[in-house]
């Protein structure tokens, strides 16, 4: 039995997608609400919301790196080494960060988190050139990732000075 050896073409705008801009700010809002919520219940309760936000944002990452695995396996000439490092890098920091909380080590979490968050913010743009991610990335990465970025800041200066 012969293998049909078709050649797909993907063709696609550099705008960002309605969906995308739904499923990419999204989650985010969870982190803005959080770290919010955080400073303003303090205590006990405020412990907790920070936690659970650190959680979010653990699960947030460890799936943007399998988003970079998915997209690799549609890389034209099969996966990059960049894409695989990106991959390994983003969920390294996602479980590390898990561990981190796991351990009573949120300021370390936090850290993490704002590493893998700021990482996708510069590499998804390069891949979205390099033709490893949708163009639309390239536009929506840099203004979706702060969002997280400055989220998870506001927690580790509640954590470090509050």
């Amino acid at each position: 039995m012969q293998e049909d050896a078709r050649r797909i073409t993907v063709t696609e705008r550099p705008e960002v997608p309605a969906l995308a801009v739904v499923f990419g700010f999204g989650p985010m809002l969870p982190l803005v609400a959080g770290a919010g919520l955080a400073w303003w219940l303090r205590g006990q309760a405020g412990e907790r919301v920070t936690v659970l936000t650190i959680l979010w944002g653990c699960a947030i990452l460890l799936f943007l790196s399998g988003v970079r695995r998915g997209l690799s396996f549609r890389t034209e000439g099969g996966e990059t080494m960049a894409q695989i490092a990106t991959m390994l890098g983003l969920f390294g920091l996602g479980f590390a960060a898990l561990l981190a909380v796991a351990f009573g080590m949120p300021p370390v979490a936090l850290l993490l988190l704002m590493t893998g968050f700021a990482a996708i913010a510069i590499l998804d743009p390069i891949a979205a050139r390099r033709g490893e991610a949708p163009l639309f990335m390239a536009r929506l990465r840099p203004m979706q990732m702060p969002l997280a970025i400055l989220s998870l800041a506001a927690l580790l200066a509640l954590k470090l000075w509050g």
